[in-house]
């Protein structure tokens, strides 16, 4: 018979003990990860569970990155608006509340605030969140904005802010300093006064007439293209204390009065007219009177009035269609004007081409028909006016800025920052408009079409080559929130866009930067008047407008945008709790119940060395006879 050794018999333990000791290097590791597996395969059938809630818990973690850096950019943001609050408050009280002394630069000490604001509110528009600009809409590696003092001043080349109130004040006052109006110097003999408009855009414009003159005084209300007003005495003289006002609008959207009153006391007060020894004779003195308050308005409000518009031209963009200079069929021909018709025969002051009825004029995509007669809504009869036709565009294109015609060249106006396109069905006769067919134009800065400027007719739009386009950011189409938009959720996306062009920003820096620009002749006797009237128009307006975007609107949209952010991440904050438990459940082990089952190991595994090293100690001889 063989004997075997014990080895061959016993390979068993040496494989149980194997076994034993893998049971504890695999509880060591959970021991010291905490985690029932290192890899995937070691889960069991929870596995694909286990890889659903880190992918879950992965997306929570990104969109907390995503709300860290949103909540960062709106912090940013909402410091600037408040900023720009700030300034706009700032400057309204200086506006109010400064003196009237100017400093040997021609300006006052609230002036002298808003040159120092208009640079902190240009710097803030300017800011940045890492390098974002938040004001810029999608070109947020853009600067918003020129700097304030290229805003101002302007450039070697382009014209700033302050040449263009310059330029627009000469056009606005015109040659005689009468704000493009006339008084008329008629025989001695006349008892009526006429004042009329020169039928430029600038100057003073007639509104109405208002009279208590007793005796046989007539007045005829402003009129016709270009209004003119009249005034006539008759044959009686007024009484003394009888009154007569002049109402006018200014560029800026205002009104003043010229208010005067007939009196016996010679030499007359301010703003009274001596009574004559007859209506002739008061009817001159009433003219030298109108003419010497208009000198003096046309010096004070109209010059603060003249200086607003400059800069509402500057900072809204305004689309301009310049027709070319044509002639009517007149014989001689001469320019067409406002009372060109649309169609007529020849020898008549009527286009070269006339419009049929039928055709079509379409103005940003809205036309404008003609018939023949009894013309409503959109429709103009061919029988109507060049005058007639520009109205309806404007109408039509919704802007601020009235067309105009002068010389035989037609100037149409878009609205505030839109494009205007202008096509027609029969392109000859809009040819004979001076325009061609389909002509489009962007918007750009208005300035005054000169020089000289004190005679110009027209507003003309600036070029890049010679006036300061001062919003540097992105102008494309949709709203400004959502030139930015951030997902915060599966299903929650923030819009959190600003441009520094939107109305409320714009209309902030227009009247900071207008106050700031604007510079008084010292040995000027209107001085103090000047100043006086642009501070108040100044305040006016930065008062909140009825209508009108703003700041608080912003504020109020971006809080809306963390208050939203808050709420989603609060709620990814439980659900991430939820994931965290659930796949803690899944992939994590109980501590002491390892703990206890190492040592129990570490019991058997030593109980299994000591047999097994017992065993292979054992040998034949022990069991062997000694004897």
């Amino acid at each position: 018979m063989s004997i075997d050794g014990v080895s061959g018999r016993t390979s068993y333990i040496g494989t149980t003990i194997l076994n034993l000791r893998n049971q504890l290097n695999d509880l060591t590791t959970q021991l010291a990860t905490g985690k029932v597996s290192t890899t995937y395969a070691g889960q069991g059938l929870d596995r694909g569970f286990a890889l659903s809630l880190r992918a879950q818990i992965s997306g929570i973690n990104a969109f907390s990155d995503t709300a860290t850096n949103l909540n960062t950019r709106l912090s940013v943001a909402n410091l600037t608006l408040q900023g720009l609050s700030d300034v706009g408050a700032q400057v309204k009280n200086a506006a109010t509340t400064a003196t009237l002394t100017l400093n040997d630069s021609g300006q006052t000490s609230g002036q002298i605030t808003a040159q120092a604001a208009f640079a902190n509110a240009v710097a803030m528009l300017n800011s940045q969140s890492g390098d974002r600009y938040l004001f810029s809409g999608r070109a947020m590696d853009t600067p918003a904005t020129v700097s304030a003092d290229t805003m101002l001043k302007g450039t070697a080349t382009q014209a700033g802010l302050t040449q263009l109130i310059n330029e627009r004040k000469q056009a606005d006052q015109g040659a005689g300093m009468m704000g493009r109006l006339s008084v008329s110097s008629p025989p001695a003999t006349t008892t009526v006064t006429s004042i009329a408009e020169d039928g430029s855009p600038f100057g003073l414009k007639l509104l109405s007439v208002q009279s208590s003159l007793t005796g046989g005084a007539t007045v005829t209300q402003p009129t016709g293209t270009p209004k003119s007003a009249s005034v006539d005495l008759g044959a009686i003289n007024p009484k003394d204390g009888d009154k007569i006002k002049f109402n006018f609008t200014l560029p800026d959207g205002t009104t003043e009065a010229i208010e005067l009153t007939a009196t016996t006391t010679n030499p007359p007060p301010a703003g009274s007219f001596l009574i004559g020894a007859d209506t002739a004779a008061t009817t001159a003195n009433l003219q030298s009177t109108l003419t010497s308050s208009i000198k003096t308005l046309s010096d004070t409000s109209l010059v603060a009035a003249s200086a607003v518009a400059a800069s509402n031209n500057f900072f809204n963009p305004v689309a301009t269609v310049s027709g070319a200079a044509v002639n009517n069929r007149n014989t001689p021909p001469g320019p067409i004007n406002g009372a060109t018709a649309l169609s007529g025969a020849a020898g008549t002051d009527s286009l070269s081409t006339s419009f049929a009825a039928g055709d079509t004029i379409t103005v940003n995509g809205t036309p404008i028909t003609f018939v023949a007669s009894g013309a409503t809504g959109n429709e103009v009869n061919v029988t109507d006016s060049v005058q007639t036709l520009m109205a309806k565009i404007d109408q039509i294109s919704g802007t601020k800025n009235p067309s105009t015609i002068s010389n035989g060249a037609i100037a149409l106006h878009g609205a505030d920052g839109e494009s205007l396109s202008i096509s027609s069905s029969n392109t000859a006769a809009l040819g004979a408009l001076g325009i061609a067919n389909n002509t489009t134009a962007a918007p750009a800065p208005l300035r005054v079409g000169g020089p000289p400027f004190d005679t110009a007719t027209n507003l003309v739009a600036g070029t890049p080559d010679n006036t300061v386009y001062w919003y540097t950011g992105e102008n494309g189409p949709g709203s400004a929130r959502g030139t930015a938009v951030a997902q915060v959720d599966q299903s929650i996306t923030v819009q959190y866009g600003a441009r520094a062009n939107e109305q409320a920003f714009r209309y902030l820096l227009q009247n900071v930067a207008v106050y700031a620009a604007v510079t008084t002749n010292a040995g000027n006797p209107n001085a103090s008047a000047q100043v006086t009237a642009l501070a108040q128009r100044v305040s006016a307006n930065l008062a909140p407008q009825n209508g009108q975007q703003q700041i608080q609107d912003v504020q109020a949209e971006f809080a809306g945008a963390q208050t939203a952010t808050k709420a989603a991440t609060d709620r990814q904050t439980q659900l991430k709790g939820m994931a965290e438990t659930m796949l803690d459940s899944v992939e994590g082990v109980n501590q002491d119940e390892v703990a206890t089952k190492i040592l129990a190991l570490q019991t058997s595994l030593q109980a299994s060395y000591q047999t097994t090293s017992m065993l292979y100690q054992t040998t034949l001889l022990k069991y062997l006879p000694i004897g």
